[in-house]
């Protein structure tokens, strides 16, 4: 069952310290298989990929790449009511990253100088999309389409075959939606590899993007230079502020939304109400009777969920601000008034009507957020996550002479003569 706390308990610490474990690195035994399979996919390619693929999901697919005809073929499986959907949440979730765009700038002065950033989509990027019991259509639309709003040039996207070697039918309709590129069906750590080094059939990427397991969460991490990366993701979780004024029906079934994703998720509650606590643990116990995923809920309830009855919303805030959680949902008569106030979360949820589930699928905010306390210096996926920035710039003759002895004093303070003469040989100081 839930604990129930009380702020002067000292709670703070010991939770915070709890729920920031599970984002720990893997163990030496993941760490070391992890590193085999690159290895291997690093020098034999395809056979290597493949070898894996029979390996850990018993078959491989007699086509690793799918085509786009495949891709429809596939979609059609699904119904209209899921197609529309999808296809509503993809326009608002377009509609919000289309603000993130940003536009390369130049800027001239009087004396000749010219200078400025460049902005441009990075060349290819790949996504890793879970398949089997995991599947999640919605993490296609959340990685590809600021990929594509960025000018990615190509979006190459990696998911593990069904058993039935067939393409998750779900999976492909989002795939096509988001202007996925290409799709090859392959998962785990040697998918990840596959993506990094590129083998004579899957093209290597710049950067790799997506949700996974342990093992293609270290695959990430080990291969962080080679290529570059979106975050490590733990455990998913949730934080709610909670005033006297809120749901408690509400506030249990947001909890358990969270709970369900895996054992390790964390789902706590901050409220200054006592009355709100205990009927928040009611509804609990009253409505988990009705869901499919009950164990997972109770085990992660028990051991990284918490209610804490708190004196004051600031020190709710302030737990907040140091917990930097994926998710916060402020319940509250006036939510808007702890907006400002908010400055470590992945993503903040404002109001009663406005449940993580809303961010998760359909809004429009991207739902890839930093786990693990992160939030503290990461931020979400955005357009940002795709691009790459260089700057420019041009001195004239006369310019540079008249820059040329203040940068000679900064190269010889460095002990750095060669970067001195480089201005000396042309400005004669």
């Amino acid at each position: 069952m839930i604990r129930v706390w009380k702020e002067k308990d000292g709670f703070g610490r010991e939770l915070i310290a709890q729920l920031k474990k599970r984002g720990g690195k893997s163990s030496p035994q993941v760490e070391s298989s992890v590193a085999d399979i690159l290895s291997s996919v690093a020098a034999e390619g395809d056979k290597a990929v493949r070898e894996y693929t029979v390996r850990f999901d018993g078959a491989a697919p007699e086509k690793t790449e799918l085509s786009k005809v495949e891709m429809r073929q596939s979609a059609e499986a699904c119904g209209t009511e899921f197609l529309s959907a999808l296809r509503r949440a993809a326009e608002n979730i377009r509609r919000f990253h289309e603000r993130q765009k940003q536009q390369s700038w130049f800027e001239t002065r009087a004396d000749g100088v010219a200078m400025g950033q460049r902005i441009r989509g990075l060349t290819r990027v790949g996504i890793y999309v879970p398949g089997g019991t995991a599947a999640y259509p919605s993490s296609v639309l959340m990685n590809a389409i600021p990929a594509k709003i960025a000018g990615v040039g190509e979006i190459v996207m990696a998911t593990p075959p069904s058993k039935g070697g067939k393409p998750n039918p779900a999976i492909m309709a989002a795939a096509l939606e988001a202007g996925v590129d290409r799709v090859f069906q392959v998962g785990g750590a040697q998918a990840i590899a596959a993506l990094a080094y590129g083998t004579e059939t899957v093209p290597a990427v710049d950067k790799i993007v997506g949700p996974g397991n342990i093992y293609v969460a270290t695959a990430k991490r080990q291969l962080y230079g080679t290529v570059g990366i979106d975050m490590i993701a733990g455990p998913s979780e949730i934080l709610i502020l909670a005033d006297e004024t809120a749901n408690p029906e509400f506030l249990a079934a947001d909890l358990m939304s969270q709970a369900e994703h895996d054992a390790m998720a964390s789902a706590v509650l901050l409220t200054t109400s006592e009355k709100i606590a205990e009927e928040t643990v009611r509804e609990l116990e009253k409505q988990k009777k009705a869901l499919s995923r009950r164990a997972i809920i109770d085990k992660s309830l028990d051991d990284y969920g918490a209610v804490v009855v708190c004196g004051s919303m600031e020190k709710a805030v302030e737990f907040a601000n140091e917990l930097a959680p994926e998710h916060l949902e402020v319940c509250a008569a006036d939510p808007m008034k702890y907006l400002g106030r908010i400055d470590n979360a992945g993503s903040v949820f404002l109001g009663n009507f406005a449940p993580e589930p809303l961010g998760d699928y359909y809004a429009g905010p991207n739902h890839v957020l930093p786990t693990g306390g992160t939030a503290r210096f990461f931020s979400p996926l955005s357009v940002d996550s795709f691009v790459k920035k260089s700057s420019f710039l041009y001195y004239t003759k006369e310019a540079l002479a008249k820059a040329g002895g203040d940068i000679v004093a900064l190269a010889n303070a460095e002990g750095l003569t060669a970067h001195a003469n480089s201005i000396r040989v042309r400005t004669g100081k």
